[in-house]
């Protein structure tokens, strides 16, 4: 919605790459153009890089920290560079911070209250692990809320009545309780990985995103199903395909049983 709220057609969006496939799908169905800063190969959100990819049509860009595939957690100083950018060239920006409470190597990254051209999106849906309930908010300049009630309320009206009462319920549910778990998941899938693939250690969210061995991360993938593994080609999140993203949010003997298959794909292949 903050996209029919905020862009014409032919308006330019600038999202990351790799990128959560439905900002650039989401464009494209309402006839705005998706552009895209580079963040390899150590997906780092660079203001520099967002800088030069700005065009004379760019109207807004996407910051999604943490980061879905990638994991890469933005720290404050980068999002505030990102945010003198945004101001500098009058740019909407979209923050997707789904992912807040899976940070695990420093404090999220806020911009709430720094730049009124901001909208932020954010949800209760991977905090509570009700990802199939999809119940979220959103927080903007009034304006803009006000054109997304119009859209929202002849599309999806509301959530469910079931699924407020029990977040009304829930609300001081102790987020902290389940971070150190998915910190020492984060922490085996990357220490298992190292040695065979060239990967980054994420610093948020349940997914890492290491580089395929070979020049194609679909076919190491296809290669993976084969054995009973799935996991996805990083060309689901990308114009490039040459990673593959894996979720680690599975218990241990299952993440133990998808490592012992990639090792044996990298080994095969290599």
């Amino acid at each position: 919605m903050s996209y029919l709220a905020l862009l014409d057609p032919g308006d330019e969006i600038l999202i990351p790459d790799p990128f959560f496939c439905m900002y650039r799908d989401l464009a494209t169905l309402i006839n705005a153009v998706p552009t895209y800063y580079d963040t390899y190969p150590e997906f780092k959100i660079s203001a520099e890089v967002i800088e030069k990819s700005i065009t004379p049509k760019t109207k807004a860009l996407v910051v999604n920290s943490p980061c879905n595939p990638t994991g890469y957690a933005i720290s404050q100083a980068e999002l505030d560079q990102v945010i003198t950018v945004a101001k500098k060239h009058d740019l909407w920006l979209i923050y997707d911070e789904i992912y807040e409470f899976f940070c695990y190597d420093g404090e999220h990254a806020k911009c709430f209250d720094k730049y009124e051209k901001t909208i932020i999106l954010n949800g209760f849906s991977k905090s509570h692990g009700i990802t199939g309930w999809r119940v979220g908010y959103v927080l903007g300049p009034q304006e803009v809320i006000q054109a997304m009630l119009k859209i929202q309320q002849y599309s999806f009206v509301c959530a469910p009545s079931m699924a407020q009462y029990a977040l009304a319920e829930h609300f001081d549910f102790p987020e902290l309780s389940y971070r150190d778990t998915y910190r020492e998941l984060r922490d085996y899938e990357y220490d298992s990985l190292v040695d065979v693939l060239e990967v980054e250690k994420p610093g948020g969210a349940f997914y890492i995103f290491p580089k395929a061995p070979g020049k194609s991360g679909q076919a190491f993938v296809e290669k993976c199903i084969e054995k009973g593994l799935l996991i996805v080609p990083g060309n689901v999140f990308s114009r490039k395909d040459s990673h593959f993203r894996i979720s680690f949010s599975a218990q241990r003997e299952e993440l133990e049983k998808g490592v012992e298959i990639i090792r044996q794909v990298v080994k095969e292949n290599t």
